[in-house]
C-alpha cells in the first residue's frame, strides 16, 4: 500500500486517499471505457486523479481550494487528458457531452453537491461513484423513510451504496466510516425529463407541509382519489409523504398530470 502525505493545507472538511491501490479500484469500478469523460470532484492529493487517468479517460479534476489546484496542474500539467480546473462544484457548469463522476466528495459539502449534479435530469450524467459519509449515503438509499431530494433524484436514476469504506483508508481519518455511492442513469424514466420542474414543486409542497398525503397534494389529487390510490399503489390512504417510495411518487404525479 502506497500512503500519501497529509498535505500542508487542506480544504475544509477534506479527507484525503491513502492508497494508491484502493483508488484505482474506485476507478475501474466506475467502468470507464478509453476516451470517456470523467469528471472529479474535488482533486485534493490527485490520487484519484492519477488513477483515473491511466483508465484512458479524459479527466476534468474541479478543485475549490487554489492551492491544492495549483499543486494538481503542477502535477498533472504534461498530461493532456488531464484538465484541472480551480471552481466551486456548487456553481460549476456541467459538460455538455455525457460524462460520469468518480470523486471523493467533501464531508462539509457532499449534499448540496449532490444536489447541483442531479436537480437538472438534462444534465448529460451516465453515472456516478462518489464517496460520501456512510450516513449520508444510508440516507439517500433508504427505501423508507424517503427524504424529498432522493424521491426526485430516483426518478431518473438508480441510487445504491457500491461498498463501505473504512475511516483509516484517509488522511486525515474522518471520524466516521464512509460508502461508495453509486448512481446509475434509468434506461427508462419515471418521469419524463421535461417536467422535472414541475415534478420537483409537486414533490416539494407535499413534504414541506409534513401532513398525510391526502391533506399535502391538494389540490392536485382530492382525497377520494388519493383513498382510491392508495390500495392500487401499495400505500396507505393517510401515509406521509416519506412513507412512499419512488415509483409510487411518480405515479401519483403521472395521475395529477393526466387530469
Amino acid at each position: 500500500m502506497a500512503v500519501r502525505r497529509r498535505p500542508a493545507r487542506e480544504a475544509s472538511g477534506s479527507h484525503f486517499l491513502r492508497s494508491k491501490r484502493l483508488a484505482c479500484d474506485l476507478a475501474a469500478g466506475a467502468g470507464l471505457a478509453p476516451g470517456a469523460l470523467a469528471v472529479e470532484i474535488g482533486g485534493g492529493s490527485g490520487v484519484l486523479t492519477d488513477a483515473l487517468a491511466r483508465t484512458g479517460a479524459e479527466v476534468i479534476a474541479i478543485e475549490r481550494d487554489p492551492a491544492l489546484a495549483a499543486r494538481l496542474r503542477t502535477r498533472f500539467g504534461a498530461l493532456t487528458s488531464v484538465r484541472v480546473v480551480q471552481a466551486d462544484a456548487t456553481a460549476y457548469r456541467w459538460p455538455d457531452e455525457p460524462f460520469v463522476v468518480v470523486a471523493n466528495l467533501p464531508f462539509v459539502r457532499s449534499g448540496a453537491i449532490l444536489d447541483r449534479l442531479l436537480r437538472d435530469p438534462r444534465v448529460p450524467l451516465r453515472g456516478a461513484h462518489v464517496i460520501v459519509q456512510w450516513e449520508l449515503a444510508a440516507k439517500h438509499t433508504s427505501v423508507w423513510p424517503a427524504t424529498l431530494r432522493s424521491t426526485y433524484w430516483r426518478a431518473w436514476h438508480e441510487i445504491s451504496i457500491a461498498r463501505r469504506l473504512h475511516r483509516s483508508a484517509f488522511a486525515p481519518p474522518p471520524s466516521v466510516d464512509c460508502a461508495v455511492l453509486r448512481i446509475e442513469r434509468l434506461a427508462q424514466p419515471r418521469v419524463p425529463v421535461d417536467r422535472h420542474a414541475a415534478y420537483w414543486s409537486f414533490l416539494s409542497s407535499a413534504f414541506a407541509a409534513r401532513d398525510p398525503i391526502r391533506r399535502g397534494l391538494r389540490p392536485s389529487l382530492s382525497a377520494l382519489e388519493i383513498k382510491r390510490l392508495a390500495p392500487a399503489l401499495g400505500f396507505a390512504p393517510d401515509a406521509r409523504p416519506w412513507e412512499l417510495d419512488a415509483g409510487q411518487w411518480a405515479s401519483l404525479f403521472a395521475f395529477a398530470r393526466g387530469r
